[in-house]
């Protein structure tokens, strides 16, 4: 027996020193990353943990993986908790050591449970091999997980199933000794899987083979956990214990918050201020955007980590659905192959080691980045909240604001943005041309006067300017008079925001629209927005703040909802579109980016028409393909464009009318549904117009 506890400590302590050791190395690795600070809300963060890592919350979007993934997850914890047991059985030389502390009803519950999970998990892990590889799942047959990643999954797989039958075996052994030798096999516990099912098949061994096969499959199945242990630290599993620190720190902040460089911030203040001083102690950056994993941080590389492969942010993906070459789960993927690359080269040549690789280029190409529209889709459908879009993000402005590439539609729409404050050529005296004949009031005119207004009307470049969205503009205008709001535009003093040039990388002409707009707005004391436009919406509100303009901001579909609810405005009794089929498409920006669902579908119900959802609806909305400043340039190369892919969806409905929140939505579902439909196409109308046609 001590040789027996000896060679068990020796196994025990080089499983232990080889874990610890690689999983150092992983630390090393994340913290390759630039320094990250995240602080905010602890409770929160601690929620989100047992909700979404703990609790499993977002596997159960899909209900069938999600209820298997919850056993194998349940067994893998609960089960695992057994090992304590037989490691110290392995120390100290004992037989089922609970049995003697804790109380007999108790130690026989636990092993009924464990008996339970152990067969769960064992069906789960089957299931799931099916899945894969008899069924083969598009997101399972895709060619992102040829070679490695798809033997890692059956590797994984296969020692669930081996390792769940060891238990069992070693239980149903263990359940014909205590009958029949007594002794060091104490009596002890419930066995409704294993004595039903595998005791049967030992029965006829003689006692002497009997012990063999249970003391073989002890020790079989507590070397395969500590193999299994060693085995995660090289595979995408080890998410089972990085998802929980991950999931710890995700971001808080709405999901169309992109965050602004704090060194463009810096410069951009400098060019607008050249007698501003920097503080002594800061240095001018290095980079803008990142190349190299040494430029995303170590939450972003931490990400990379926590990928589990499950593919649910590809399948999600607009631009992968229609054959682009981007995939969300590709981009962690190659970055966490890049971090194992640097840290293999830190292990034999040391840190000053350059191979002269780069994550940009060399692992993710600018065709893959230029494909993404910014939608949030891959973030929300992530299990574990994962950020693809962060590192696609920083990449991109890598490209721009360091190498100055990037498609020629976009550096058109730039100049643009930069010499007429609009993304398109139009001359900023020409801005307020949409209200002709309205009688709209001017900011400029409403402070000169020393009066003030409940809201400012943010009007848009594309309510500005886009002759099928001034129509929108102009509805909703009439509305806010209508409802005796009390507002104003700033008309010509009116720029863009800057969404389009941040979305496409150039946050140094984002930042510095943003501090141009700010100034202006906070000279007029601009306490409250309301805007048409979800893009303009999601900046001013999300983005600004940090940079000195913090307001209320709406979008016109809430205040829409809260003059029907006020009665402010009232609907006509009998007006054309009363029953009318109509089916609403979420726009990215106020859905995904910001959660407003409801405010739309809440006015469309007050209109009392027939609302028929598509079958990608709300969070699981489809992206209409103008997100990421795709709208200003041509689609990366594939086998469908996205806008039309969501038009098939919105006829399907059967709806005569599709309803839109956004004037990028408004051009992308007008193309997509006269390429599908022709003349035959259903109506495409904003809220605005709908509720000012059915007004009294």
């Amino acid at each position: 027996m001590l040789i027996a506890q000896i060679i068990f400590v020796c196994c025990l302590a080089v499983a232990v020193f080889v874990f610890t050791r690689n999983v150092k190395k992983i630390i090393r690795n994340i913290h390759l990353g630039r320094d990250e600070r995240i602080s905010g809300d602890t409770a929160k963060r601690w929620t989100t943990l047992l909700r979404v890592a703990l609790g499993q919350s977002k596997m159960l979007t899909k209900p069938i993986a999600g209820f298997f993934h919850i056993i194998i997850y349940a067994g893998f914890i609960i089960i695992n908790t057994e090992v304590l047991e037989i490691v110290l059985d392995g120390i100290l030389g004992t037989h089922r050591l609970f049995a003697a502390i804790l109380p007999a009803a108790l130690y026989n519950t636990i092993i009924i449970v464990y008996e339970l999970l152990a067969a769960g998990t064992l069906i789960a892990a089957i299931v799931f091999l099916w899945r894969r590889y008899i069924m083969k799942l598009p997101r399972f047959a895709s060619s992102d997980l040829d070679g490695w990643p798809r033997k890692d999954a059956a590797n994984i797989l296969m020692f669930e199933v081996v390792l769940m039958i060891l238990f069992l075996s070693m239980n149903g052994s263990d359940y014909l000794l205590q009958q029949r030798v007594g002794g060091h096999y104490i009596t002890a516990g419930h066995f409704p899987v294993s004595a039903t099912i595998i005791s049967p098949v030992f029965s006829m061994l003689p006692d002497g083979i009997l012990q063999l096969v249970e003391r073989g499959a002890w020790w079989l199945h507590i070397i395969g956990i500590l193999i299994f242990l060693n085995y995660l630290v090289i595979s995408k599993h080890f998410h089972i214990i990085i998802s929980f620190p991950n999931v710890y720190f995700s971001n808080l902040f709405p999901a169309g918050r992109f965050v602004n460089s704090a060194a463009v911030t810096r410069e951009v203040k400098l060019m607008l201020d050249p007698a501003a001083v920097p503080p002594v102690d800061e240095q001018a950056a290095a980079r803008f955007g990142a190349k190299d994993i040494a430029d995303l941080s170590w939450k972003q590389l931490m990400d990379a980590y926590s990928c589990t492969e499950c593919g649910r942010c590809t399948a999600a993906c607009p631009a992968n659905m229609t054959g682009k070459k981007l995939s969300p789960r590709l981009i962690m993927m190659k970055t966490r192959d890049r971090m194992e690359e640097a840290g293999k080269n830190i292990d034999l040549h040391g840190l000053s080691f350059s191979d002269n690789k780069s994550l940009l280029g060399d692992y993710i190409t600018p065709e893959e980045l230029w494909a993404c529209t910014t939608c949030n889709a891959c973030v929300q459908e992530c299990p574990v909240n994962i950020s693809p879009l962060s590192i696609i993000m920083d990449l991109r402005q890598s490209l721009v604001m360091e190498e100055s590439k990037m498609p020629n539609e976009l550096a058109m729409m730039n100049t643009n943005i930069e010499n007429n404050g609009a993304p398109w050529q139009f001359s900023p005296a020409d801005r307020f041309n949409w209200s002709e004949g309205l009688e709209i009031p001017l900011m400029a005119d409403v402070a000169a006067s020393g009066d003030t207004v409940d809201v400012l009307f943010w009007v848009g470049c594309a309510g500005s300017f886009d002759e099928r969205y001034k129509s929108v503009t102009r509805a909703f205008a009439s509305i806010l008079k209508a409802a005796n709001i009390k507002f104003a535009v700033l008309g010509t003093e009116e720029t863009c925001t800057g969404d389009p040039a941040k979305r496409a990388g150039n946050d140094f002409l984002f930042q510095m629209q943003a501090f141009t707009n700010i100034a202006n707005l906070n000279n007029y004391g601009v306490k409250k927005i309301v805007t048409a436009c979800p893009h303009c919406f999601n900046t001013l509100k999300n983005e600004y703040a940090e940079l000195g303009g913090n307001y209320e901001v709406m979008h016109h579909s809430v205040l829409l909802q809260q003059l029907l609810l006020d009665g402010k405005i009232k609907i006509s009794d009998n007006h054309a579109i009363q029953q009318t089929g109509i089916t609403y498409h979420d726009s990215c920006y106020i859905g995904r980016a910001n959660g407003i669902y409801e405010a739309p579908r809440f006015v469309l119900e007050a209109l009392k028409a027939d609302l028929k959802e598509m079958k990608r609806c709300r969070s699981n909305g489809l992206c209409c393909g103008a997100g990421g400043a795709q709208v200003f340039k041509e689609e990366e190369p594939g086998n469908k464009r996205i806008n039309v892919e969501r038009a098939e969806e919105a006829i399907g409905t059967g709806a005569r009318i599709v309803a839109v929140a956004c004037p990028f939505c408004m051009t992308m579902m007008d193309d997509g549904l006269k390429n599908k439909a022709g003349d035959d196409a259903p109506k495409l109308k904003d809220l605005a117009e709908l509720v000012a046609d059915a007004m009294k």
